[in-house]
């Protein structure tokens, strides 16, 4: 908790100055009243302050990862929980990460379950963490699903260290040809206005030449207005996307989006099913499962199709109907779950269907880099094709008129 500096005055009106720990600003005030002091002045402490601070900013994964890991080694090897703690938290070199363990430490000091001082952090620990650390400390195998969330850490660093790596040239040359075409429009083509001055008043400008003329002066004129539009559109999108419906339209637009969302849907299938194979070889009912696994996807589409699932498979229903019925979970993948369920070999199974797709998620990925930078390319080719070919039709008219 956070310490509090304070200057306050006595009943008999000497005035005081101290340091508390409270849990907020609202409880040092109870605390100083409860000693009969009236507060004149109260802050939080620097220290404090740098803390908070730390506490509200993100940890990425890839320092999460060995944390994880190193924790769970730990814990094999019957190091106590609190001592493996106080260890990691001397042994991090990320500021945010060691103020969270050491909170989540002195939580677990006091008697708090680690997972429900893991979810005091949700900006560090993600639900799926958390429910998956709750598993495991009721089912007494914490270190098994320590491991597994490290590896599923590494998993996902890996697999988007290779779509930013694949995504890395197209987006040079989008970001080259959208300078390209704006300092064509800015700088170039106003120079022609003046020679085309008399055939556009005569109305034999070609249209490709008005057109181009016409961007070339309102980009000029009115980019500030551009600059404010977009800089709104954004803002406004992101707002949006922050409401349960706007997520829910994102992840179900990811879904069906032509050429990526095979790539989105095949990767949420291998979390889940990933996940989904791990809890149930460490013997986690299949409901608990379920409901922990779901957040996996990353997708609230998919999620609510699994959460569903649940439902039915608490009424004495098999997994495979509603997920069929769905339409949401590829048909080979339904029918493996089912064969799987028939064989009481689910958990085995499931582990093979994350296989099967983080290696199909690979080789879409690799098919749609490869078709996107042509695709770029030509429609580069085809911005500058279209500029030039405005410019010199009003050249070549200008000439055979002589």
């Amino acid at each position: 908790m956070p310490d509090f500096n304070y200057t306050a005055r006595e009943a008999t009106g000497a005035q005081v100055t101290g340091t508390l720990t409270a849990g907020s600003e609202q409880e040092a005030l109870s605390s100083l009243a409860a000693r009969a002091l009236f507060p004149v002045k109260i802050d939080m402490a620097q220290e404090s302050v740098s803390q908070a601070k730390q506490s509200g900013r993100r940890v990425a994964s890839k320092h999460l990862t060995p944390f994880y890991s190193q924790l769970a080694d730990l814990l094999k090897s019957g190091v106590p929980l609190l001592r493996s703690l106080q260890l990691l938290e001397g042994q991090s070199s990320n500021p945010a990460l060691k103020y969270v363990i050491n909170d989540v430490k002195d939580q677990v000091a006091e008697g708090t379950r680690l997972y429900d001082a893991m979810r005091k952090h949700p900006r560090v620990f993600n639900e799926l963490a958390v429910s998956m650390v709750r598993a495991g400390e009721e089912g007494s195998f914490l270190e098994d699903v320590l491991k597994q969330i490290a590896t599923f850490n590494q998993h996902q660093e890996e697999l988007k260290g290779k779509v930013v790596g694949a995504m890395v040239y197209p987006a040079f040359l989008m970001t080259v040809g959208t300078i390209i075409v704006i300092v064509m429009l800015v700088k170039f083509v106003p120079e022609f206005a003046g020679m085309f001055s008399s055939m556009e008043e005569k109305g034999t400008l070609p249209w490709a030449t008005t057109t181009l003329m016409g961007m070339s002066e309102w980009l000029q004129t009115k980019w500030l207005l551009l600059v404010v539009v977009l800089g709104a559109a954004i803002f406004a999108a992101v707002q949006y996307l922050k409401t349960d419906d706007g997520r829910s339209n994102f992840d179900r637009f990811r879904l069906r989006c032509p050429g990526i969302g095979g790539i989105v849907r095949s990767l949420a299938i291998a979390r889940f099913t990933r996940i989904l194979g791990t809890l149930l070889k460490n013997g986690v009912p299949i409901l608990q499962s379920l409901r922990i696994a779901k957040d996996a996807t990353g997708n609230r589409v998919l999620s609510e199709t699994i959460g569903n699932a649940a439902d039915n498979v608490s009424g004495g229903k098999n997994l495979a109907d509603p997920l069929r019925a769905s339409g949401e979970f590829p048909r080979e993948v339904v029918e493996m779950i089912s064969v799987g369920a028939e064989a009481n070999n689910l958990e085995n199974v499931l582990i093979d269907i994350s296989d099967n797709q983080e290696r199909k998620t690979n080789t879409q990925l690799e098919l749609f880099v490869r078709l996107l930078e042509p695709m770029m390319l030509l429609v580069m080719a085809a911005l500058v094709v279209f500029v030039i070919a405005a410019l010199l039709l009003p050249v070549l008219r200008m000439s055979q008129g002589f």
